[in-house]
């Protein structure tokens, strides 16, 4: 088996560039706390794409100018947002409604697992003393009409976060159905990870080696 290793990984504004590339236009979409965030950056031009944030707006638009920032004006993560004309900020129970309900096309999430078959594990490492930082994620990631990951595609220690069956707790089952990293982009399905795009000069074979799964071959 042929390991190709002249490759460049996908920088974080590379990565939400490309989860942002397939929202599509009219969608309500949530991003989740810390690298998420950044796709509000790198929406299309001309892309409509309404902004969810749990604490309660709609409508935002991408991070305020150094020296702009509204601090009575912040999304769930607590970093300042700005509005778009017709943005809107409400109670966070009308918000969690709207999530609970299936009202939300997507969601973008962090994580610290994901399983082959969409299980996702990114509130709590399960180590003694961690503090569970769990907020709305389940309700997300269940709720929501499809759940997306964004992460690297490994730990510090060189060690696949896409795994055959979470070990951390989870926060969801079989929820996600696309997960974008910095090396390649794969589907989950019933059957496991499939392919969908991979940084220039890494194949699926070296995917493989690096995941320790099987991987089917991105559609035609």
């Amino acid at each position: 088996m042929s390991m190709t290793t002249n490759y460049q990984r996908r920088t974080k504004d590379q990565l939400a560039a490309r989860v942002a590339l397939d929202i599509f236009d009219g969608a309500v979409v949530n991003l989740g706390i810390g690298q998420p965030t950044l796709v509000a950056n790198h929406l299309p031009a001309g892309r409509e794409v309404i902004l969810h944030s749990e604490n309660g707006i709609l409508g935002m638009g991408p991070a305020p100018a150094e020296g702009q920032e509204d601090y009575d004006l912040i999304n769930a993560g607590k970093q300042p947002v700005t509005l778009l004309p017709g943005g809107a900020f409400f109670h966070h129970a009308d918000s969690f409604a709207m999530m609970r309900g299936g009202h939300l096309d997507i969601c973008v999430l962090g994580a610290f697992q994901v399983s082959a078959t969409g299980d996702l594990a990114n509130w709590s490492t399960g180590e003694p003393g961690a503090i569970p930082a769990v907020g709305g994620a389940m309700d997300l990631a269940i709720g929501a009409k499809q759940t997306w990951v964004m992460m690297d595609l490994l730990t510090k220690q060189g060690i696949s976060k896409i795994v055959e069956r979470c070990t951390y707790p989870l926060t969801g089952l079989a929820c996600v159905k696309r997960v974008y990293t910095d090396l390649a982009t794969f589907a989950c399905t019933p059957q496991g990870l499939q392919l969908v795009d991979a940084v220039e000069g890494l194949n699926r074979e070296a995917l493989e080696g690096i995941v320790g799964l099987p991987i089917a071959a991105a559609a035609p």
